[in-house]
């Protein structure tokens, strides 16, 4: 019999499925990690969508410049929703990611079409949401209309419809569709506390403050406001379902 320190090592555990290598880490960690390092950045976006309002409501040419804004939307509909939605919230995330040499090869070319696609959709879709809020607690800015509306988007809209689908679209993307990934992933116990609670903590984050200043404004400036923060969350977005190195 070999001595304890001669003896062979068992065999090393072997894991067929990469996903239960990966230690678990927290959701609420992750989150919080995301919004910790974007901190300083969310913080100036926040300052310049305040920037933005107090220039609508005190300064006059600011407001006019943006009431030419609301006409030139209207007077374009969906296309305007949908092409500046995808221009912000795609676009230029895209060519920000192309000009940073650690994100270079981040995302091909079939993929930021998937994502620009999506985006186009979601301009649509929260045009339509806006006009929805506008309808169901008025187009005042009283308190008790911006906190209905604020809670109304960030503790119904986001968690339910808005987080899940977006995780969804950007997780098979950085997968190079492979849809039995996000199978894997939606068979798995634990969900959503894993995979969309931490892309929702970063969002409330963001979007928590952003949304009370958005719905400050008229319904007709809420989706260019939007598209603002929205081009930064992207980045932030790119970060938090970024594929790990272990599942490459």
């Amino acid at each position: 019999m070999s001595s304890p320190a001669t003896r062979s090592a068992p065999p090393a555990e072997i894991h067929p499925d990469p996903l239960a290598a990966r230690p678990p880490v927290s959701p609420w960690r992750l989150g919080l990690a995301g919004a910790r390092a974007n901190l300083i950045p969310g913080i100036c976006l926040q300052l310049f969508a305040l920037t933005l309002l107090a220039a609508y409501y005190l300064h006059t040419p600011s407001r006019a410049a943006l009431e030419r804004l609301a006409t030139f939307r209207a007077a374009t509909g969906l296309p305007f929703d949908f092409v500046s939605t995808a221009l912000f919230g795609a676009v230029i995330p895209f060519l920000i990611l192309k000009l940073r040499a650690s994100t270079r090869d981040r995302y091909a070319l079939p993929q930021m079409a998937l994502i620009t696609a999506y985006w186009a959709y979601k301009g649509i879709e929260v045009s339509y949401f806006y006009k929805l809020q506008a309808w169901l607690f008025g187009e005042g800015h009283s308190i008790a209309t911006i906190l209905l509306k604020t809670l109304f988007d960030q503790s119904l809209y986001c968690p339910i419809v808005a987080i899940p689908l977006t995780w969804l679209v950007y997780t098979w993307a950085e997968h190079r569709f492979d849809a039995s990934f996000i199978a894997r992933e939606l068979r798995r116990p634990g969900f959503y506390a894993r995979c969309v609670l931490p892309v929702l903590i970063a969002n409330w984050g963001i979007w928590t403050p952003a949304v009370a200043i958005i719905y400050l404004l008229p319904t007709a400036l809420q989706l260019p406001m939007q598209n603002f923060v929205l081009c930064f969350f992207t980045l932030l977005l790119a970060t938090i379902t970024r594929r790990p190195a272990t599942g490459q």
